[in-house]
């Protein structure tokens, strides 16, 4: 028996506007509207809106709040003041990935962990059965509407000063109330704008309202991509670790959060892959799961809209994971040349 998708409070606006809907995470989520390449193109040259409510919003409150976030989580939760954020891992005893996640600190003993629409429930439970004496962790995804405006004019379409990256304070678009999170999965300049779900559908409105491109799926992977930033699922796993995922700087491995014994030792050794962005050196489109020669695979590929080339990542022994080592992609039976290239892939011109 099929199970019901999940809707996001903005699924009538979606059809409104002509998207294509596809099954994402449990989610009937638009993965496009116009098409990839114009709203990958809207994205890097003005502003693009993406509906990211299917992500999950999980509270930790309480006075041992801080004390528990920092014996669950890899990076250093006791560098947060009110109003600064931070991504992070949630690590298992081995040093797996359980998931990647911001953790914005609201106030002293309350914080709130934005995670994967996929590992909502896995993360939630993984947190709910370790909880200490002290502290509460609570679901309240349902609760809220959350939309990625991201792009060089995004700040000026929506009225919004400049701000540090990683911070956040509230605020409002055209009178509906808003966090505004200066986070975002694209590379660019913007914001992530958290509201009830009931205020959504008006948020959208007053969001396109002011020339903002709405954006689907299909262009958050390829500007995901493009700048290197891993998924969850293909790039990194709960068999992968921060060490060999390249994510060691999210990791104070001065301090003892779960996992934290294994990824010192993972660094201290060496690891025996790693994960490398190549470009494709000829005509050819890397997709997850293809054989790179030599003992690699492809996590993450796609053609990159602002190069025109494919582009991917993937792990590969790390005796041939320094940046210019050529590989061999297997492209469905077919031998092509890629090159490890420095992370990101795209670098905007000065």
């Amino acid at each position: 028996m099929s199970v019901a998708l999940r809707r996001t409070p903005l699924y009538e606006r979606h059809l409104a506007v002509g998207a294509r809907m596809v099954p994402f995470s449990g989610w009937e989520m638009p993965v496009q509207y116009e098409g990839v390449i114009p709203e990958h193109v809207a994205v890097r040259t003005a502003a693009g809106a993406f509906d990211v409510s299917h992500m999950g919003q999980l509270h930790v409150e309480g006075p041992a709040a801080a004390a528990f976030l920092q014996s669950m989580l890899s990076n250093d939760v006791d560098r947060l003041g009110d109003g600064e954020a931070q991504y992070t891992l949630l690590t298992n005893e081995r040093g797996g990935i359980v998931d990647d996640l911001i953790v914005y600190r609201l106030a002293h003993g309350h914080y709130l962990l934005v995670v994967n629409a996929g590992n909502r429930e896995a993360a939630y439970s993984w947190l709910k059965e370790r909880e200490i004496h002290g502290t509460e962790v609570r679901d309240a995804s349902d609760e809220y509407a959350l939309v990625a405006v991201q792009g060089p004019t995004s700040l000026e379409l929506l009225g919004l000063a400049e701000a540090p990256a990683f911070t956040h304070a509230m605020g409002a678009v055209d009178g509906v109330e808003v966090m505004v999170c200066r986070t975002g999965y694209t590379g660019e300049q913007g914001v992530e704008l958290l509201c009830p779900s009931e205020d959504g559908p008006a948020l959208w409105d007053t969001i396109l309202g002011r020339g903002v491109v709405p954006c689907g799926l299909g262009a958050r992977d390829t500007l995901r991509l493009e700048v290197c930033y891993p998924l969850h699922g293909n790039d990194i796993t709960t068999e992968t670790d921060a060490i060999s995922a390249g994510l060691g700087w999210t990791c104070a491995l001065d301090t003892e959060f779960t996992g934290a014994g294994a990824l010192r030792r993972i660094r201290a050794t060496g690891p025996e892959r790693r994960l490398v962005a190549f470009v494709m050196e000829e005509k050819a489109i890397p997709r997850q799961g293809m054989p790179i020669a030599g003992g690699g695979e492809v996590t993450s590929g796609t053609h990159s809209p602002s190069l025109d080339v494919g582009i991917g990542m993937g792990y590969v022994p790390s005796g041939r994971a320094e940046v210019g080592s050529e590989l061999e992609v297997d492209v469905r039976g077919n031998p092509r040349r890629a090159r490890v290239v420095r992370k990101p892939i795209y670098r905007k011109e000065p």
